[in-house]
């Protein structure tokens, strides 16, 4: 049981911060998972909509902007945002060092124990599947 619970309790915002892949599954659940992404200086996640269901992203550090149904907003640690099933939205690294942040989906988006060093690499394995 204690093996479940070390699975289960994770020190998220030190993971966030110390993560510098694009994309870093960190649990996968039945109905969500929890994802650490890092944007470079310029990098933005690029337009996406998931239509059957909800992402929520906080910044644990950096700057930026969520576009969220084209309206653009800027953003930064501490900041929540709640992507809502059906909208389209993007992240923009706009500052100039990484823009850390974990995310959640639910239901999972990404297999369990995906891993994405950069985002050539995310956009390849994208378009393979």
């Amino acid at each position: 049981m204690s093996k479940d619970i070390d699975k289960a309790i994770v020190p998220i915002v030190k993971m966030a911060l110390n993560n510098d892949a694009f994309r870093d599954t960190v649990i996968t659940g039945q109905e969500a998972q929890v994802v650490l992404m890092t944007l470079q200086p310029g990098e933005e996640i690029g337009a996406e909509v998931h239509g059957d269901h909800d992402q929520i992203l906080i910044l644990v550090e950096g700057n930026g902007q969520a576009v969220l149904s084209g309206n653009a907003r800027e953003v930064g640690t501490n900041d929540l945002v709640f992507v809502h099933a059906g909208t389209e939205h993007n992240f923009i690294n706009t500052g100039s060092k990484a823009l850390k942040l974990y995310t959640v989906y639910a239901p999972p988006e990404h297999p369990a124990g995906t891993h994405h060093d950069d985002k050539a690499e995310a956009d390849a394995y994208e378009e393979e599947h």
